[in-house]
């Protein structure tokens, strides 16, 4: 039985996008359940977006999100290197093996010329397309212009009138008219090949099997599938995964969406929540189960409970599954997630341990610990909003100068004292005490700040 190998190829263009993720957490179950590799080659021969240093982010946030690959451009492999930009020499050897055989040829146009194309075909409401015209030059005088050293691309040969199908694993079968597919550019005037030259090459080299990519790639999937039989290569199987979508059905992109991994990883969201959520995006699991982890994942994961249509990425849901998260850790756990998060922490155990009781349950997201927890490690700015305050002030500093043995219960009649007297509610005392009108449960925070910080606290508003 042939050895399951699957990859994603994510592109370096300036941070970890989300559907990184989301492709790479199916490819990596689907492997590891079939005992298989799972691989990450880089693909960046789009020179225009390249950005220094976006694949070290990636592969920083695959491991945040404890998805390990077997293969790739840090760690090496079998089939190095994992890097398209460094196999440039193989693409040339394969795009000049094409033009050999006739299915592929030299092209001169220049991009005036193709943009001039493009609008007689769009005044005409035609697709636009190449017209062709430099397959019928004779190859002896492609071959010179081309020692002459005159700008050109490669392009890829499309048969004329043909049905291209594939039985895809999560459309079923999928079939393309020829007439409607481009004779696409595969070498580029740089040296660097498009997308579809390379992605088969690389696939093909590296013994991938499954190619289970986004459906943006199914219109590309023809040209594919016709390079693999111009190069006499088995086909993979193809299965093309729904995009993630917003509430409204449209497309999650960076130009509307947060969709850098990094950014979630800020916001305070459990890299094993991520994970969770991401993997029930276009997948149900066979017990109707939202929370489960990794390994009970894997077990049970199927390209046949995949779904077409693309799944919502709700981040209220996200939200309510990461709180689940949290509240799932032992309390040492959480304080070393929060000590990870927030540097100041490192030095304040102490503190911690008194204050995760009555964080762990409230708690959404680890950035929530500062909107919750705060005003116990910097002292809050208050102005008090009116003379009714100003006396409640002044009452509560009578009243706990007066407690001999500072706790909760004691602290709570005092408060209640209060409310009575005033006839107030809650939310005006822990804004006298936090500049917010709720936080955690202000008697048991008092305890923890200590009878002296409160009434210094109280003390600064001049009564």
């Amino acid at each position: 039985m042939k050895m399951i190998r699957t990859r994603i190829a994510p592109s370096p263009t300036g941070f970890a996008h989300i559907g990184t993720a989301y492709y790479a957490i199916y490819n990596y179950a689907f492997a590891k359940q079939n005992n298989g590799t799972f691989i990450v080659r880089i693909e960046d021969t789009d020179r225009n977006r390249f950005v220094e240093g976006s694949e070290q982010v990636i592969l920083d946030a695959l491991r945040w999100l404890h998805i390990p690959y077997d293969e790739g451009p840090d760690i090496g492999g079998p089939h190095s290197p994992y890097r398209q930009s460094e196999r440039l020499p193989l693409y040339k050897k394969f795009a000049e093996e094409l033009i050999e055989k006739k299915l592929a040829y030299y092209c001169f146009c220049t991009q005036e010329r193709l943009d001039q194309i493009r609008k007689e075909m769009q005044e005409r409401k035609e697709t636009p397309r190449y017209d062709q015209l430099c397959l019928k030059l004779p190859i002896d005088e492609s071959l010179k212009r081309v020692k002459a050293g005159e700008k050109h691309v490669i392009r890829m040969v499309i048969p004329e009138n043909e049905k291209i199908s594939w039985n895809d694993l999560v459309r079923g079968k999928v079939e393309f008219d020829s007439r409607v597919i481009d004779h696409q550019v595969i070498l580029k005037t740089d040296g660097f090949p498009t997308y579809h030259l390379a992605v088969v090459i690389d696939d093909h080299a590296m013994n991938i099997t499954h190619v289970m990519r986004g459906e943006e790639w199914i219109s590309s999937a023809p040209k594919h599938i016709l390079l693999y039989r111009y190069f006499e290569w088995e086909l993979p199987e193809f299965a093309h995964m729904p995009l993630l979508r917003n509430t409204d059905k449209s497309k999650m992109s960076k130009r509307k969406n947060d969709v850098s991994i990094f950014s979630y990883k800020e916001r305070g969201y459990l890299p094993e929540a991520l994970v969770n959520y991401l993997s029930l995006m276009g997948w149900s699991h066979p017990q109707e189960k939202d929370l489960f982890t990794m390994d009970e994942y894997i077990k049970v994961f199927s390209i046949t409970r995949m779904q077409k249509t693309g799944p919502v990425f709700d981040i209220q849901k996200l939200t309510w599954m990461n709180q689940q998260y949290i509240q799932r850790l032992s309390l040492t756990d959480l304080k070393n997630r929060l000590k990870d998060f927030f540097p100041y922490l490192k030095t304040e155990d102490a503190l911690l341990e008194e204050l995760l009781p009555l964080l762990h349950e409230r708690m959404q997201t680890l950035k929530d610990f500062e909107k919750l927890a705060i005003h116990f490690f910097t002292e809050p700015v208050v102005t008090l909003r009116n003379e009714t305050e100003n006396k409640i002030a002044i009452k509560l500093k009578t009243l706990f100068n007066d407690i001999s043995n500072w706790n909760k219960n004691d602290l709570l009649n005092c408060l209640r004292e209060v409310l009575r007297e005033y006839s107030i509610k809650m939310p005006v005392l822990y804004y006298i005490f936090t500049g917010k009108e709720k936080g955690l449960p202000l008697p048991e925070s008092l305890e923890i700040l200590g009878k002296e910080k409160t009434l210094k606290r109280l003390s600064k508003f001049n009564i």
